[in-house]
């Protein structure tokens, strides 16, 4: 099934290079990408040594065999004064042989001097473009830090960063728990004013609702009032008078008994007069 596996690994990738993405820094980034232009500057330096190094091999060569050649030369002249043509022939061929390794020395040196230049100039780019990328590089993360800064300080002022976040949701499940306690507890009054809740105090009976203890109020106060009737009609009407009423005649009395004896007898007075 090729379309089901070509699906599972461009979702792989999308999800590795989802994690790598959050989980990249782009100081670090930046200076890994220098690190690895400086060890790139390292690596034309170290092909510069070795092409120079090669050069003056060949240079050291070359040297060696001029002066064979002219050693040589010597030799077949010394030779031909001694007349021995064939010593000074064989000398000269020798010589040629060596003017031709010569030659190609000269221009394998040339190549090399060639490559080195090349070498030497890429060496002088690319160190150009290290300084630029590092100048670049340090404007580039001190703006970074600086716009990270600016987050977490506008995150932690307008909270909306997680730890404010996380307080903001606390705080909210507090309200949401009170809200459902004070709830709670007006259900509870409601129910216990409507007399839903048994009497805990009363032991045996059935239970009573609001209905049934205003009844029973009612016929209460019905047997208080028929219990007053019959005592006033045992008693009769004088019964009913109040207490401070028989207490104001009996002041009353003593103050007319009083009065009687201070006013004289009329018989007794005209008795004396007339004496």
């Amino acid at each position: 099934m090729p379309g089901l596996a070509g699906r599972i690994s461009t979702m792989t990738k999308a999800k590795v290079s989802h994690l790598l993405d959050n989980a990249e820094d782009p100081a670090e980034t930046l200076d890994y990408a220098y690190n690895q232009q400086i060890e790139d500057l390292q690596k034309v330096k170290s092909g510069i040594a070795d092409v120079v190094t090669a050069k003056k091999r060949l240079q050291l060569q070359e040297e060696q065999l001029h002066q064979q050649a002219d050693k040589l030369d010597s030799q077949a002249k010394q030779a031909m004064s001694a007349g021995r043509e064939d010593l000074a022939r064989a000398a000269i061929e020798r010589k040629q042989l060596i003017i031709g390794e010569v030659t190609s020395l000269d221009q394998q040196v040339a190549d090399l001097e060639a490559q080195q230049q090349k070498l030497t100039d890429a060496e002088r780019n690319l160190q150009t473009k290290i300084e630029e990328f590092r100048s670049k590089k340090e404007v580039i993360k001190a703006q970074y830090s600086a716009s990270e800064a600016q987050v977490q300080i506008s995150e932690a002022a307008t909270g909306i960063g997680d730890h404010m976040a996380d307080l903001g949701e606390a705080m909210q499940r507090a309200i949401d728990k009170t809200d459902d306690m004070q709830a709670r507890a007006s259900a509870v009054d409601e129910l216990q004013a409507a007399g839903t809740f048994d009497d805990l105090t009363s032991i045996g009976g059935p239970p009573q609702d609001d209905v049934d203890k205003q009844l029973a109020q009612l016929g209460a106060q019905g047997a208080v009032d028929d219990e007053l009737a019959k005592m006033k009609a045992q008693l009769g009407p004088g019964a009913t008078q109040p207490a401070l009423g028989a207490g104001e005649e009996a002041t009353s009395a003593p103050d007319s008994a009083s009065d009687q004896e201070a006013t004289p007898a009329p018989g007794s007075g005209e008795e004396t007069t007339s004496a």
